[in-house]
């Protein structure tokens, strides 16, 4: 017999198609996962194709998609996670590929917004 609750067993609110809803999670996980794995390869592939003394290992992959696989700073941690004054809520990620939240920047509007 089925609840009356639209809230079933697992806790979802989804009519009783949990499973569904952790299928296509669990799908869009792998997507992302291989998408990820994919630009990562293609952002190591596009330094070793330069010649040594020329690699950077920080850029765009895909004309878009930044990536920096230097070894993170202290000084890029709080440029690009920590930094009220930029225009931006997001910005490139200290280390990997993809972006990041810039909290400092989300704070700031949050406190203008609250003070208003």
């Amino acid at each position: 017999m089925r609840s009356r609750n639209p809230t079933d067993d697992n806790g979802d609110n989804d009519g009783g198609n949990g499973g569904e809803t952790k299928r296509r999670r669990g799908r869009l996980r792998r997507v992302v996962t291989v998408v990820t794995i994919v630009l990562s390869a293609a952002a190591v592939v596009k330094e070793l194709r330069k010649p040594k003394d020329e690699r950077t290992w920080n850029g765009k992959v895909a004309a878009v998609v930044p990536y920096d696989f230097r070894i993170p700073t202290m000084e890029r941690v709080r440029e690009r996670m920590w930094n009220p004054e930029s225009d931006h809520f997001i910005s490139p990620r200290v280390a990997g590929v993809g972006w990041t939240l810039n909290v400092g920047k989300v704070v700031s509007v949050a406190r203008d917004r609250i003070g208003r």
